[in-house]
């Protein structure tokens, strides 16, 4: 499958750092006097980093994308340098993306002539950086994974009743969960049941977590209010492809400015190689399910 991706000129860039506050996944950082990008796997190909270039040093190539490989990657970074080693390595560490991280490790364990030895590689990606607290990136669209106490959720859900006023444990997997922030190949989209679920929906069902989104990774997307949202189709693409997800959940409400959702998850499962099976919600403004099936 093709899907977009930045690419900088670094004869022009001139390292100012002005397109590292447009990168909410810290994919972009400045190493070397030099922006690089640390990691493709976070990168959503958006572009917001571009305006912010004064040097017109940053572009989107589309091209053809394989699913995410480190190996491939890492070999690619070395040839950067042991910073931007370290700075990879720390991406996925930050990330949660401890498998991707041994990996690479493993990787360069083999090789010779590095110009330095793994043993600093490792001191370094897990030496807490206190410089720049922001330097990776916006800290409210970071990739958490939340660990969940599903006995607390099943204690709480028996005994919940319309008058209860007892907090009810969340069973949210993960963050962020906006389609526009998410990496579709994070650790916790793979082979997970997805939840896609129009922003009012939460709001308007009193059990969304407790019958709804237990035991589910979620993206959440207002098709009216969101821009840009031709993004969304290739996230849920690479999502069925590349992160091998088991099943798309779209949950919309009765308002006919909703349904454009549905088709957006439609039109992903035509694109992907891979065929899923596909739900419908539709949930009325009162909270209340007009019909549920299997599309």
């Amino acid at each position: 499958m093709k899907r977009e991706i930045i690419k900088i000129d670094e004869d022009k860039c001139n390292g100012c750092g002005l397109c590292i506050p447009g990168c909410p996944e810290g994919a972009l950082q400045i190493i070397d006097g030099k922006a690089r990008l640390v990691s493709d796997l976070m990168c959503d190909g958006l572009g917001a980093c571009i305006g912010d270039c004064p040097e017109g040093a940053i572009e989107i190539e589309t091209r053809e994308a394989e699913p995410y490989n480190e190996t491939a990657v890492i070999k690619e970074i070395i040839k950067h340098g042991f910073n931007t080693v370290v700075a990879h390595l720390k991406h996925l560490r930050e990330h949660g993306e401890t498998a991707f991280l041994e990996e690479a490790i493993a990787f360069l364990e083999q090789q010779d002539n590095l110009g330095y030895t793994v043993v600093e590689v490792k001191q370094k990606v897990h030496e807490k950086d206190e410089s720049n607290a922001c330097s990776g990136g916006c800290p409210g669209s970071a990739p958490v994974v939340f660990d969940i106490d599903t006995d607390a959720v099943n204690k709480a859900a028996e005994g919940t009743s319309a008058e209860s006023t007892a907090d009810q444990p969340s069973t949210l997997r993960q963050w962020p969960v906006q389609m526009h922030l998410i990496n579709p190949n994070a650790s916790y989209f793979k082979n997970a049941d997805v939840l896609l679920a129009a922003d009012c929906t939460a709001f308007s069902m009193g059990n969304f977590h407790s019958k709804f989104l237990k035991g589910k990774s979620l993206a959440i997307a207002c098709p009216k209010l969101d821009s840009g949202t031709e993004v969304y189709v290739q996230k849920l693409t690479s999502m069925i492809d590349e992160a091998q997800i088991n099943t798309l959940h779209v949950m919309v409400m009765e308002v006919p400015c909703c349904s454009s959702l549905l088709q957006m998850a439609k039109m992903a499962i035509e694109n992907a190689d891979r065929k899923i099976p596909l739900k419908k919600t539709l949930v009325g403004i009162r909270g209340e399910i007009i019909s549920e099936e299997w599309v």
